[in-house]
């Protein structure tokens, strides 16, 4: 079954229903006007071997208006008869070359049977013409494919953005177009490898590679080699001191933190403005309890990087902790105004309206955090929209 069989609905049904037939003797038309409805109440009933046998008579009887060996397509096309589909639809195009809607349906039937490049102009011109929105939305997913296949990962990677600007939030958008991403990442690392895999580059891939895996041992043996060909290169200190962190999160070996902590120092004595590294520095420091140099820390990250969400929710909670809740409350609540759905930035920001006082403040906070907590049925975490940086989470204490 062809793969665009299934979601196709009636955008090209209407290729060449309607009063098609041309003036002829009253018989013949009476004969014409009776094949056609029967065709057509066969096809919108599924009837597709009584909707062929109609359209077949009737271009016999006919054979020279386009719309019906267009109709006769679309019924082959409904029917999985794809090369009669194809043979259908050339012979109406031949008869009249502005049935637009009849060349899109031969684009996606030549794509579907594997004549990829033949079908790529008429699937082109589909996606990039002001069509109706859902036959749009079918031609460039079947020109994602298409260019995929052809091994034009550029092209599909250009394809598959267009996509998702033109339907954000459409579920099989996001799938495909993500299968075209990662396979593009992946053939541009493997031939990273392939070109150069004693680079600084290549090693650091695969660092990366490892990381996510959690494979922590391997992860620090490659960013150590390339600390070892390049020691001062931006971002490695801070990406080991993330494969300590994240060890210690899966371990609890103190030492792994204690590495962490020195690692983020290291980055910011080679890049003082990485705000990561300052960040992640100051999570540490305020877990050991020295708040006064996590907070200077947080308050240099938030002067440079205003909107550093994550960043800002620290220094809350740090102002909260010092007993300053009239500091805490301009950053938490730009915070939530940055991320609405960050339920720790809103039980915090209810914290410190409680501290204050102000209790329809509070109020208003704490239905907040408590909406967007039993919506996402979490626990004391909350997920965070990029692994770049580590979440802010409830500690024990803050518990609700």
């Amino acid at each position: 079954m062809p793969y665009f069989k299934r979601i196709f609905p009636a955008i090209l049904i209407a290729v060449g229903l309607g009063c098609f037939h041309a003036p002829a003797a009253a018989q013949q038309s009476s004969q014409a006007d009776e094949l056609a409805q029967q065709g057509q109440q066969a096809m919108q009933s599924g009837q597709l071997d009584k909707a062929e046998a109609a359209f077949t008579q009737l271009a016999k009887l006919q054979p020279t208006i386009a719309e019906i060996p267009a109709t006769l397509g679309v019924v082959y096309f409904q029917a999985n008869k794809l090369d009669l589909a194809i043979e259908s639809l050339r012979h109406a195009l031949r008869l009249k070359p502005s049935l637009a809607k009849a060349r899109t349906l031969l684009a996606i039937c030549l794509s579907e049977t594997g004549k990829t490049a033949e079908a790529l102009p008429g699937l082109d011109q589909c996606f990039h013409s002001p069509a109706d929105p859902e036959q749009r939305r079918v031609c460039g997913l079947e020109l994602l494919r298409a260019y995929t296949a052809l091994h034009r990962d550029p092209e599909a990677v250009a394809t598959g953005l267009a996509l998702q600007k033109l339907y954000p939030d459409d579920p099989e958008i996001l799938y495909q177009s993500g299968r075209v991403y990662a396979n593009f990442a992946y053939l541009a690392l493997q031939k990273l490898q392939d070109k150069a895999p004693d680079s600084v580059w290549a090693i650091q891939s695969a660092a990366e590679a490892d990381e996510s895996r959690k494979n922590y041992n391997a992860a620090l043996q490659d960013y150590n080699h390339v600390l070892a060909i390049e020691p001062h290169r931006p971002g490695i200190h801070y990406r080991i001191g993330r494969v300590y962190l994240a060890r210690f999160e899966d371990l609890g070996t103190v030492a792994d933190r204690d590495s962490a902590k020195t690692e983020f120092a290291s980055e910011l004595d080679i890049d003082p403005g990485n705000a990561n590294a300052a960040y992640e520095l100051a999570n540490i420091l305020t877990a050991s309890g020295d708040l006064d140099n996590a907070r200077k820390l947080l308050q240099q990250v938030t002067a440079r990087f205003p909107d550093f969400e994550e960043a800002l929710v620290a220094l809350g909670g740090i102002y909260l902790d010092s007993a300053k809740p009239e500091l805490a409350i301009p950053a938490l609540d730009h915070a939530t105004r940055i991320r609405p759905a960050d339920e720790v930035a809103w039980y915090r920001l209810a914290h410190a309206q409680h501290a204050l006082g102000n209790s329809q403040a509070q109020a208003a906070a704490l239905a907040q955090y408590k909406r967007i907590h039993t919506a996402a049925n979490a626990a004391v975490t909350k997920s965070n929209p990029s692994d770049t940086v580590s979440p802010q989470t409830l500690r024990p204490d803050e518990t609700p």
